[in-house]
């Protein structure tokens, strides 16, 4: 049938994966699971040869449901086969496919129960999408920028310029972004001209994870090109910024594209500046002064935080070697950026708690990345009576630096390991706090150290965490349990600690885990648990329960939870 009828075969797989989708069938078992993965391999492995006939099958589908989540998302597993397409494949793509996909972008925003995980598959397809087929989403784009140049109304719709923020671009696309926006940006109205500004801002660091070698290379061998482009749209981008709204809006922008022009830094690092140059010379004064506060806005201050920890995170990018001036240039300014997102007394909020935790993440790990040796940040994010927002940042920034190692000169993470003990202390109390909310309480059949009790003393008598308070502390426990996952070393380390006293510490944290592990109000967390458990009972993490009698260790342990 398959070699005769390859057209009713597909189709017969692709009906088949529709039926089994949950918005059909219902609730999944782990056997329809199973199932609905064995047909999700089945179509990405007939896609290497019947690519359109898959496609024209999966899009069938979403135009006639509304909520396909996993749909969307086996997409994108898929879609790297598409770099063999015909040219008529690819216009089948651009009619059938591209306008699903973004409608699910544009049209699934706040307000439905999967808003977000729609919009991230999505974005994820369209991604890998464009990675072969960029000038098909580029047209639409191009298209819609071209249309917005004559439209005469304010409100107009921007939803095809926002796609420039999931696309997929190396160095040559992203100078071809830039150069469509310069030939475009004076013509469009001020909503299309903040849609860009937004979005191009994002498509840089497309580029820059994604390629980051290229970017890189950037401050090796200087591309006149594409600095002649980014210094043409910032002179286009301030003179927009009339106002201090303005203003705000697009310095993050301005930031990136000054971090394009490596030449451009030298040259305004010096005492005698051209007059071309004096407009980006003052934009860095600006900025300085808005950090500091001297201002006297709270919008250009908020914007000078974002520009600034975009300014550190891009120059991780770029070896010390290279160019030390951008680094010149960070240093000026990361005392003022700490000082305004890490202080205990006056915590920095824009009203946006997410958006605020990102940013602050992002200037964490780049200041560890830029300078490992200077933790004083660390140690405020580490102390108890800080926010319990700071401990979040801390351990999801920690998590990043495991996890996230792209480049050769990035410092690893072992260079926190001497912060072992406060990690521990702040699982033990966001793990008592949890339960504790939840009206759980485990017996603990395992004699904890002395230093565990005192804690549990101490919190025995406090009143009984709110709700709000009790999923503050679950998100920072998933947290701290990805931690220990992701590397247990951190935890297990106990530098200048003797025998007996690291063995305590280990049995104290094994303990922890092992009570989350029936925890049926936090089944997430429950995993997660069982996941680091399994990673701190390999070898090399046996080794360290007590590496003065590793054996010994692991066998008092180990026996302590015979009758669990």
């Amino acid at each position: 049938m398959a070699a005769h009828k390859p057209v009713e075969w597909v189709q017969a797989v692709v009906n088949r994966f529709d039926e089994q989708l949950p918005i059909k069938a219902g609730q999944q078992n782990t056997h329809t699971k199973v199932s609905t993965e064995h047909n999700k391999e089945c179509l990405i492995n007939i896609s290497k040869y019947k690519f359109s006939l898959v496609i024209s099958g999966l899009t069938n589908i979403l135009k006639n449901v509304n909520n396909m989540v996993k749909l969307i998302s086996i997409s994108a597993d898929y879609l790297g086969y598409t770099g063999k397409m015909s040219g008529r494949d690819e216009t089948m793509l651009v009619k059938q496919l591209l306008p699903e996909i973004c409608h699910f972008i544009h049209t699934y925003r706040e307000g439905n129960q999967h808003a977000a995980e729609l919009r991230n598959s999505a974005s994820g397809v369209l991604f890998s999408l464009s990675c072969n087929n960029f000038n098909a989403v580029f047209s639409r784009i191009s298209t819609r920028l071209q249309e917005l140049t004559v439209c005469s109304e304010d409100n107009a719709d921007v939803h095809d310029i926002e796609l420039l923020q999931y696309i997929s671009v190396d160095c040559s696309k992203l100078k071809r972004l830039l150069q469509e926006t310069v030939f475009k940006f004076k013509a469009l109205k001020k909503v299309a001209q903040l849609a860009v500004i937004n979005s191009l801002e994002k498509a840089f660091w497309n580029w820059v994870e994604n390629y980051p070698d290229e970017f890189t290379k950037l401050y090796q061998t200087p591309q006149t090109d594409m600095a002649d482009c980014a210094e043409k749209l910032f002179d286009l981008v301030d003179g927009f910024a009339e106002s201090t709204k303005r203003k705000a809006a697009v310095w993050p922008l301005q930031i990136i594209l000054l971090v394009l022009c490596p030449e451009i830094i030298q040259d305004i690092a010096k005492d005698v500046v051209e007059e071309t140059k004096m407009n980006k010379k003052l934009f860095l004064d600006n900025l300085r002064k808005a950090l500091a506060g001297h201002s006297g806005s709270r919008q250009l201050t908020e914007s000078a935080a974002i520009a600034c920890v975009k300014l550190c995170k891009a120059s991780t990018y770029i070896n010390w070697e290279d160019n030390s001036v951008i680094f010149l240039l960070v240093q000026s300014m990361v005392v003022d950026l700490k000082n305004l997102l890490f202080n205990p007394s006056k915590p920095f909020s824009r009203g946006n708690q997410n958006a605020d935790i990102d940013l602050m993440i992002d200037c964490l790990v780049s200041c560890f990345r830029i300078n490992p040796h200077n933790n004083q940040h660390f140690k405020i994010c580490l102390a108890q009576n800080s926010p319990s927002t700071f401990h979040y940042v801390l351990v999801n920034s920690l998590h990043r630096i495991i996890t996230n190692s792209a480049l050769d000169w990035w410092p690893k993470i072992d260079a926190v390991y001497c912060h072992s003990m406060e990690l521990r202390s702040m699982f033990s109390e966001t793990l008592h706090k949890a339960i504790q909310g939840c009206g759980a309480h485990p017996a603990i059949r395992m004699t904890p150290s002395l230093t565990f009790k005192e804690k549990m003393t101490s919190l025995k008598f406090k009143e009984k965490p709110t709700d709000l308070e009790t999923r503050s502390y679950k998100f920072l426990l998933l947290s701290l349990v990805k931690l220990i996952h992701a590397d247990p070393k951190l935890l297990l380390c106990n530098p200048r600690k003797q025998g007996p006293e690291t063995q305590g510490s280990t049995a104290e944290l094994i303990t922890g885990l092992v009570q989350l592990v029936p925890q049926s109000s936090m089944p997430d967390i429950a995993q997660e648990a069982m996941e680091a458990l399994l990673v701190l009972h390999q070898l090399d993490s046996i080794d360290l329960w007590n590496p003065d009698a590793p054996i010994e260790t692991f066998w008092e342990i180990s026996h302590s939870f015979s009758g669990y």
